[in-house]
């Protein structure tokens, strides 16, 4: 979950690296560091904590170099330090390596490199790698990396420099997101888009087991095996102000009011009316299959699984096909039985969790049709699923997502109404369904303009160091989705159980300390839910209310009410969840708490 970016051209490069670095700060903010080109030689400098500790470092340096790499590090091998932080350099100091993945045999290589006389000095499995490039050095740097990456197994992104060809970076990926960005008479190297976008939009994306090398003139890419491989310039649509925050405090509290947006972007050219029916192009080659399917299996993790679980319940009613949802960390590794005429859906915001992406590759391996839903365009599981739908939520930046939640689940509601109307869900109700799809926009912007209510209420809530989320049916997962949120962000312990299964165990913890949230709109099972909540007053528990406009009996019940308009009851999750959103942001603003790097998370996690 580190953040790469690698600069050669006629600009500067530390200005350039630092800039990228901050655009990349919210994949990794534990520790930072760059190497710069310059006179034969390599200037390197790295710091335990922010980018902008690092650029606190170098501001008052003069450096001249026009080629560099740079690294923004979560910490997964080795405490974060200085001593761990990239970039890692080999026994000579000709050649210095950043990296994301995880080498899974590094402690044998660094065994072998040792016996072979090489001296390390971090405790991290990427300075393996720089003295892998060492030992195999041959004169060209190309070809090195070609016989050294053959040793290694696990994932890498993986950019080096070398004072032995100081006009040319390296690159090298297998299992963890790089590209390459185009510029005039300089190129790029990045883990993201984001960290390029002030200068180009031109991308060129990289694939497992292919190596690349760049100068500023040009840049090649060859197979592991030295096979040349050519590669397409590609246009992306993002642009510079759609990663900035805009005037908000922070990217979260940006992202949940760009949800207004968001959706009706998500929405945009999909629905027709007439027809009452969704079409989705992405999978128009995959319509038959999907309307003849036996069954249809979701994976995917944290919040993009809680958007899962709801499309299990939408797909379902709609389409009348049984749907399983797996956590992706658990589906691969399990032996998944993949039938013929099974369909597997991956979900995943950025497109490189690597979980989500083993997965997608072991239902290839059995044979399966695998369904992508992402957020990036040109992502790996955009590239490498059979078909998908991209949910066009925009960049998200904070590490907390939001608006790839509520995106993610209007595309799957338009995937069950496509489906259903191409079995038994009639014309009538298809159209009700549309309509309804339609006015979601509106409603959520209802929402946020009463900001300063959650806010209020926000201040209730941060007093208290635990929460119970309470839910059912469509809004079970919900729950899970505002209980997961507020521990993200402001470390409170919060737990989202379906609301039956309170007296089951959690019932034992209420008490007048524990504030209960209860999303409690009107549905087929509201006289339920409200019969949960009387338990919860009878042992003097706090209860906060998400209900339907106009709910008095609830109402009479609760502590504290918001009311949220009404809607289709498996649209209510869109609608249920923004409060919850914007609970969490305030009561994290409230406590303190770094909203956009909450500790000990990456925005994307790829590495196991």
């Amino acid at each position: 979950m580190c953040g790469i970016v690698g600069y050669i051209g006629k600009k500067l490069a530390i200005p350039v690296l630092i800039e990228g670095l901050k655009r990349l700060e919210y994949r990794g903010y534990d520790s930072a560091g760059l190497a710069v080109l310059e006179d034969n030689d390599l200037f390197i400098e790295k710091t335990k904590g922010k980018v902008q500790d690092l650029e606190n470092l170098v501001k008052s340096t003069k450096h001249s170099g026009t080629a560099g790499i740079a690294h923004t590090r979560w910490a997964t091998h080795g405490a974060p330090n200085r001593v761990n932080a990239h970039p890692h350099t080999d026994c000579s100091g000709d050649v210095t390596v950043v990296h994301n993945g995880i080498i899974e045999n590094h402690r044998s290589l660094k065994k072998y490199l040792e016996d072979r006389g090489h001296h390390f000095k971090s405790d991290t499995d990427t300075e393996v790698l720089a003295h892998l490039i060492e030992e195999n050095y041959n004169g060209s740097l190309f070809e090195t990396l070609s016989t050294a990456l053959a040793e290694v197994e696990g994932t890498y992104g993986l950019a080096v420099i070398s004072k032995k060809e100081p006009d040319r970076i390296f690159a090298a990926k297998k299992g963890s997101p790089l590209l390459i960005g185009k510029g005039k008479d300089e190129y790029f190297i990045a883990s993201d888009v984001a960290a390029i976008l002030r200068y180009t939009n031109e991308i060129i994306y990289l694939e497992d087991g292919e190596i690349a090398e760049l100068t500023a003139k040009e840049f090649n890419v060859m197979s592991l095996d030295m096979k040349k491989v050519s590669k397409k310039v590609q246009q992306i649509s993002w642009n510079l102000e759609m990663i900035e925050k805009d005037g908000f405090e922070h990217f979260m509290l940006k992202e949940i009011f760009e949800q207004k947006t968001s959706l009706r972007n998500t929405l945009r050219g999909r629905l027709n009316y007439d027809e009452g029916t969704a079409r989705l192009d992405g999978l128009l080659e995959n319509i038959e299959q999907l309307k003849n399917a036996s069954r249809i299996i979701i994976t995917a993790c944290g919040t993009s699984w809680h958007s899962a679980l709801i499309g299990e319940y939408i797909i379902e009613e709609l389409a009348g096909i049984p749907v399983e949802v797996e956590y992706a960390s658990e589906f691969r590794y399990r032996g998944p039985i993949i039938n013929k005429g099974d369909i597997v859906f991956v979900i995943s915001q950025s497109g490189e969790t690597a979980d989500t992406l083993g997965a997608l590759k072991e239902t290839k391996r059995k044979g399966g049709t695998v369904l992508g839903i992402c957020n990036v365009v040109g992502s790996t599981i955009a590239r490498e699923s059979d078909a998908g739908v991209y949910i066009h939520a925009g960049p998200e930046i904070g590490v907390a997502s939001t608006k790839a939640f509520t995106s993610q689940v209007l595309v799957l509601t338009m995937i069950a109404l496509m489906i259903g109307r191409m079995k038994n869900l009639t014309l009538e109700n298809g159209r009700k369904i549309v309509k309804a799809l339609d006015d979601i926009p509106d409603l959520v912007e209802g929402i946020l303009n009463r900001n300063s209510e959650i806010e209020n209420i926000a201040k209730k809530l941060s007093k208290h160091n635990n929460a119970l989320y309470l839910g059912r049916g469509y809004n079970f997962p919900v729950a899970l989705e505002g209980a997961l949120k507020l521990k993200e962000i402001s470390y409170l312990h919060a737990e989202g159980y379906p609301a039956a299964e309170m007296k089951h165990g959690p019932i034992a913890l209420i008490d007048k300390n524990m504030p209960v949230i209860v999303i409690a709109t009107k549905d087929v099972i509201y006289e339920k839910i409200m019969s949960n909540i009387s338990e919860i007053r009878a042992r003097n528990g706090t209860i906060l209310s998400v209900v339907t406009s106009g709910d008095e009996q609830i109402k009479e019940l609760s502590d504290i009410v918001f009311e949220v308009p009404e809607t289709l009851t498996f649209l209510s999750p869109v609608i249920n969840v923004i409060p919850l959103q914007l609970l969490a942001y305030h009561v994290a603003v409230i406590r303190g708490c770094n909203v956009d790097q909450p500790r000990n998370l990456a925005k994307s996690v790829t590495v196991e």
